[in-house]
């Protein structure tokens, strides 16, 4: 059935997601995860996943091998507050570079190690040329991103002093009497300098270690190491997420048109591969889980069942499957991590209402337009005759005058000759004519009645 192309293209796209192969993590293993490279969106994609991950699994402990100089703050930002509500301990293994954006990351992990020869500071906010902010936002910026990793550092245990200085030269490190570093540069620690011991707590680091496996000794982490690596699909999430309302408004469109549309299956064929795209994104990203797809599919065939058996005596199924679908498409959207609370914060629920309310208004707005001038076009017409007429010489040596010849009053009875959706053949006087509803779906040999002349065009609803 041409109708059930949504479903089907749904699960085929679906499933290639069980492409995306995920490693093993067993109850106490210790999670290992690179984080190289310029921190980006993406590189947030593949973090987030990871963390969830390992406490899905019961996972030990979870160990970030960091060498990077940095990135964008506001992808740092968001990966500092994922970790930040981590349910295992979190560790840092700097194995060479944890500049910049890198710093703030590290900060918002419980326990910190440093390569022997490796660095650690150096956060300023800097335009993306490379240039320093203006004066004004200059202040605006390291106070918000002070607050921030004065907070951040509290919470995992770390000197708040340092993740300052960190961002803001203008910062003085001072533990006791001795002055730690002064004010007019951004501090930078080494790895000899960071696990310094003061009042005997180390300055920043627990320790030097030489690899993964010598902070697992040192740190006393007993599970095994698992690796989790990132892969080109989190790349592709990433940009599919960013894309969820043109997503998700394609998918409405192209639906509409599919069921408007006698014979025209690319419609259809479009809808559903923008909703499986729509889940596939999400799925990789770590927001979205089969169930929600389940969910997704259940509403789109309560709507099919509607429209195919129920039209015209219930309207629950439809009812009911619309109310599924808008709810596995909220859902997808929204980051929750394992241990918390049913409903989402407040934040969490920021962005998927803001992306669902676009795209519904973006439909609304589309599919009225659609609804008053779709059926002028010619295209339309083409497409509505193909499969309006019945087969056959069913309708051979009738006679058929074009609407203007004949007397039709509001008011006028006929019967539809063929499914009315909403163009199609209509008897009025023993003439067949062309005839289009207002909209709604009328079965064959229905009765009908005129409710205006549009020059040419009759437009009929259902008599009943």
């Amino acid at each position: 059935m041409k109708k059930l192309s949504i479903l089907t293209a749904i699960l085929v796209i679906a499933t290639l997601a069980t492409i995306h192969a995920r490693e093993v993590v067993h109850k106490g293993d210790v999670v290992v995860v690179p984080l190289r490279g310029e921190i980006s969106p993406s590189l947030l994609m593949f973090l987030r996943r990871a963390e969830k991950a390992a406490e899905s699994n019961s996972a030990s402990a979870i160990i970030f091998e960091m060498n990077t100089y940095g990135g964008r703050l506001d992808s740092a930002e968001e990966i500092s507050s994922a970790l930040n509500r981590a349910t295992i301990p979190t560790y840092t293994f700097i194995n060479s570079n944890a500049g910049s954006a890198g710093a703030l990351i590290a900060l918002a992990t419980q326990h910190i190690y440093m390569a022997p020869v490796s660095a650690i500071g150096a956060a300023a906010p800097v335009l993306p040329t490379g240039e320093d902010l203006p004066l004004t936002q200059r202040e605006k910026t390291i106070s918000y991103w002070s607050a921030l990793i004065r907070s951040s550092a509290l919470k995992n245990g770390h000197n708040p002093d340092i993740g300052e200085a960190f961002m803001n030269k203008d910062k003085e490190v001072k533990i006791g009497d001795r002055v730690v570093h002064a004010k007019g540069t951004l501090l930078t620690l080494n790895a000899q300098e960071a696990i310094e011991k003061f009042n005997g707590k180390p300055l920043l680091a627990d320790g030097m270690a030489d690899s993964i496996v010598d902070l697992q000794e040192k740190a006393g982490l007993k599970g095994n190491a698992v690796s989790l690596g990132p892969t080109g699909f989190e790349q592709l999430a990433f940009w599919i997420t960013s894309l969820a309302p043109l997503l998700l408004l394609g998918g409405i469109l192209g639906a509409y048109l599919e069921f408007k549309i006698p014979g025209a299956t690319l419609p259809g064929i479009i809808s559903a591969i923008c909703f499986a795209l729509f889940f596939l994104g999400h799925y990789l990203a770590g927001l979205a889980g089969w169930e929600v797809m389940a969910l997704f599919i259940l509403g789109v065939a309560l709507v099919i069942i509607e429209i195919l058996f129920f039209a015209h005596s219930t309207i629950v199924f439809g009812v009911v499957g619309v109310f599924l679908i808008l709810a596995s498409l909220f859902w997808a959207m929204i980051d929750r991590y394992p241990g918390e609370t049913f409903f989402p914060t407040g934040r969490a629920l920021a962005l998927p209402l803001l992306n669902l309310f676009l795209a519904l208004i973006g439909a609304a707005i589309l599919i009225s337009l659609l609804a008053k001038y779709l059926p002028k076009t010619s295209v339309y017409r083409r497409f509505a005759l193909m499969t309006s007429n019945p087969p056959g010489p069913s309708l051979a040596g009738v006679p058929r005058e074009f609407a203007t010849a004949l007397d039709l009053s509001p008011g006028t009875q006929g019967v539809s000759l063929s499914i009315l959706r909403p163009s199609g053949k209509a008897r009025f006087l023993d003439q067949t004519i062309d005839v289009v509803t207002q909209g709604e779906f009328i079965p064959q040999n229905t009765s009908v009645t005129v409710v205006r002349r549009d020059g040419m065009r009759v437009v009929v609803k259902s008599a009943s």
